[in-house]
């Protein structure tokens, strides 16, 4: 279930964040730059969540931490000076424009990884 949010998660974002460095990247290019890295995020996330390549594990890690920075310091810093952000990312206001799932999502990843690592060690 996990890496199946993950997935749409990437792919909603991906296309976002296409749509709008194509059509308007002049009217907010920190906003939308933002929205293709946390794209690349959620796609990272979804390969490692799903054991997808050398070390998935790691990159999981990688990026739900990532991600958890991520939300928690563009998530800040629209709330401190939202005019810095013209346009909403995906982290925007922790993410309140997807019910705040982008805010939830790393914490649940990190705890799954978290438990089915230690789960590993034994």
């Amino acid at each position: 279930m996990l890496v199946a949010v993950y997935g749409v998660f990437a792919i909603a974002a991906t296309a976002r964040s296409l749509v709008q460095l194509l059509t308007k990247a002049s009217e907010a290019p920190l906003a939308y730059t933002l929205s293709a890295v946390a794209a690349l995020v959620y796609v990272a996330a979804t390969l490692g969540l799903a054991e997808v390549g050398p070390s998935p594990r790691r990159l999981a890690w990688a990026a739900v931490v990532f991600e958890l920075v991520g939300v928690l310091t563009v998530g800040t810093l629209t709330v401190l000076d939202p005019e810095l952000f013209p346009d909403a990312t995906v982290w925007s206001d922790y993410g309140a424009g997807y019910g705040w799932l982008p805010l939830v999502l790393p914490f649940v990843g990190i705890a799954w990884l978290w438990r089915t690592g230690a789960r590993e060690q034994r």
